[in-house]
């Protein structure tokens, strides 16, 4: 059998949530099966396979097509319906690991995997650039002509029914993975010293990480901050330690926090890489994710398997992933969130029971288990 995979996320320069997806699924499904040829395609004017991810198996080759992407993507996937990407690449199977303007002809069998419906929901975090790529993608006649849909979460399989009136039976619930490079860190370990003093993490501080943009509920938690030091004057060597990279409408975020008067108590660090994150979540008091609507979730679940107590929404599939591992609030209220972090902050026992949780998530969302799940899709269509 021969299986394609579309590898476009793969052409960003960061990986985080979708990008991470793709490479986790792909490199580990290459571990799994050896038997299989595997067309990893891509489109790109300028040639970026330098910048690729090498997977060096004997099973794999990569297939690029030299077009302009607005060109690629508007005019010829979306309109002339050119060329069949199954057919240059002359698989049976072919996965997208994420959506995207796609041409296929109806004799492969075709396989997406769908994170979350926010794009469709809550069009208004978007800017408007990205609410026109969505549209323009069509979605629900895309999953319609899908053999199979994969969801990260039952959240998002309910969602994709609901919003888009897609079959359920055609819909596989497969949970994403977390590397298991994240855990609880001896603090005498070397390296969680040479990370405090890069970043300057003198002081305890509360995390967030993630894209900064307004889906992310970064005002409130900034807000919430500001109450939790007003009202709470023994809070105040506190830091708010905010990282990731700039998402879609972000600088209403950066102007409130130019215009706070605890400024300097707020830090951004930007992007963090992956071998930094585990002990930025380490170092943490608590770990702070009000955002208003997820697919799955990944930094609550990493910071949870580091030892760090989380606080998050009580909204999509946020209480699906972390169950009673998590304290849990109303996105849309600030003083929930101050009192929330409040509540973590007094309670010294409350890393030591979610260092007794930690285990479980580590069993339960392990990318080699998700591979598996992904792989027998490709099997079965």
């Amino acid at each position: 059998m021969r299986i394609g995979i579309d590898i476009r996320t793969l052409m960003d320069k960061h990986y985080s949530g979708i990008p991470e997806y793709s490479y986790k699924i792909i490199k580990n499904i290459l571990e799994i099966d050896k038997e299989n040829e595997y067309v990893l395609f891509y489109n790109s004017w300028k040639n970026i396979s330098d910048s690729l991810p090498d997977f060096k198996k004997p099973n794999v080759s990569y297939y690029r097509t030299k077009f302009p992407n607005k060109i690629f993507n508007y005019i010829l996937q979306k309109t002339l319906k050119w060329p069949k990407i199954d057919k240059l690449l002359e698989v049976d199977v072919f996965f997208m690991p994420h959506i995207n303007f796609i041409a296929l002809s109806n004799k492969v069998k075709k396989i997406v995997t769908v994170h979350d419906l926010s794009f469709v929901m809550y069009p208004e975090y978007f800017s408007l650039r990205k609410n026109i790529w969505h549209k323009s993608i069509g979605l629900e006649k895309m999953l319609a002509s899908f053999d199979k849909i994969i969801s990260v979460s039952k959240n998002t399989k309910n969602d994709i029914v609901k919003y888009l009136g897609i079959d359920k039976e055609k819909i596989e619930v497969i949970y994403s993975g977390i590397p298991s490079e994240y855990k609880n860190i001896d603090v005498m370990d070397k390296k969680i010293n040479e990370v405090r003093d890069e970043y300057n993490l003198n002081k305890p501080y509360i995390f967030y990480l993630g894209n900064i943009e307004p889906r992310k509920n970064i005002l409130g938690l900034i807000k919430a901050f500001e109450s939790l030091l007003e009202n709470s004057p023994r809070y105040n060597n506190y830091e708010l330690i905010i990282a990731g990279a700039k998402g879609w409408k972000y600088k209403k975020i950066v102007k409130y926090w130019q215009n706070s008067k605890i400024k300097d108590k707020i830090r951004f660090l930007g992007y963090i890489n992956s071998d930094d994150k585990k002990y930025l979540y380490n170092l943490a008091s608590v770990f702070v994710y009000p955002s208003f609507y997820e697919g799955f979730g990944f930094p609550p679940l990493e910071a949870i398997v580091c030892g760090t107590p989380v606080i998050t929404s009580a909204n999509s599939s946020l209480a699906e992933i972390l169950g009673q591992s998590a304290l849990y609030v109303d996105a849309k209220d600030v003083v929930s969130i101050e009192l929330a972090m409040k509540e973590v902050l007094d309670n010294n026992k409350l890393k030591e029971k979610i260092l007794k949780d930690s285990q479980k998530f580590v069993e339960k969302y392990n990318w080699m288990n998700t591979a598996e799940q992904v792989y027998r899709v490709f099997e079965g269509t």
